[in-house]
């Protein structure tokens, strides 16, 4: 039998845990098991001290399910279920760099995401979490009925498309596929199929209006559940360190990249383990 050896350690209240004393390339039943009830219980944990091969990383990923191969992302050489973030010294604008959830805008969203830290800047291109449970717990029991039944439709042209934010920046030739972009519509208050919990399912990259409401109705709103979700008691902030690893639930959490480091290069390897419908 395995000796329990994981610790979990929140590491702000409002936002996220850290799980240490494990080794994510070989980590025992126990050992996931720990890593299973934190993922459930806090959305967004974060490992120390890992030495993950592009192989290991893909292992580690493939034992919570199916692995999504990014539409837009570069791979990384010979590993197509790798993703690559990368920002260049002479690069202004980043992956990521605003609040967000990875592919809401498909009609089976992903689980999550594992990203691994491979080149990081001196100081900066820390990422920033918010609680969608927190979120969504705090809000009145009037707004709660109002929202209860509002579904909202969730599009990435704007995003990825042939006009869209990433091909009229300065990231514009590392990013491809905008003929695959696409829209789908999912409820504003999802039951978390892990946890049972009530989450908040919005957010300010990828939702574009409730269904049924045109964009100026849906605009105010949307822009109250916003600065709503992103008050800081429910949101913590993660430096990166040679080393570290963030596993992170999209039905769960947001995050947003912060773009604080012009000048110097960041590589981390993104896997996205694919989801289920949210109905």
């Amino acid at each position: 039998m395995d000796l329990a050896t994981a610790t979990v350690r929140k590491l702000t209240p409002g936002c996220g845990a850290e799980v240490l004393g494990v080794d994510l390339a070989n980590p025992t039943n126990s050992d996931m098991e720990a890593i299973r009830a934190a993922y459930r219980d806090y959305g967004v944990i974060f490992f120390r001290d890992q030495k993950l091969t592009p192989e290991e990383h893909i292992a580690f990923a493939r034992r919570w399910g199916d692995i999504d191969i990014n539409k837009f992302f570069p791979a990384n050489g010979k590993f197509p279920e790798i993703a690559e973030v990368r920002k260049e010294k002479d690069q202004f604008v980043n992956v990521g760099g605003g609040w967000h959830t990875d592919h809401s805008y498909d009609r089976e969203p992903a689980m999550g995401s594992i990203l691994v830290a491979r080149e990081l800047p001196d100081a900066g291109g820390d990422t920033l979490f918010a609680d969608m449970y927190k979120a969504y717990e705090a809000l009145s029991p009037g707004l709660k009925e109002t929202l209860a039944n509002l579904k909202a439709v969730h599009s990435n042209a704007h995003v990825f498309g042939a006009g869209g934010a990433y091909k009229s920046s300065d990231q514009a030739s590392r990013f491809k596929g905008e003929s695959l972009v696409g829209e789908a519509v999912h409820p504003v208050v999802i039951t978390h199929p892990l946890s049972g919990r009530k989450a908040l399912y919005v957010n300010p990259a990828f939702t574009t209006h409730f269904e049924g409401w045109n964009g100026f109705e849906s605009k105010a709103l949307l822009d109250y559940l916003y600065a709503h979700a992103a008050r800081p008691e429910f949101t913590c902030r993660f430096e990166w360190h040679d080393g570290s690893v963030a596993f992170w639930d999209n039905r769960a959490t947001w995050h947003f990249a912060v773009n604080d480091y012009h000048g110097e290069r960041r590589l981390m390897h993104r896997i996205t383990i694919a989801g289920g419908p949210l109905g």
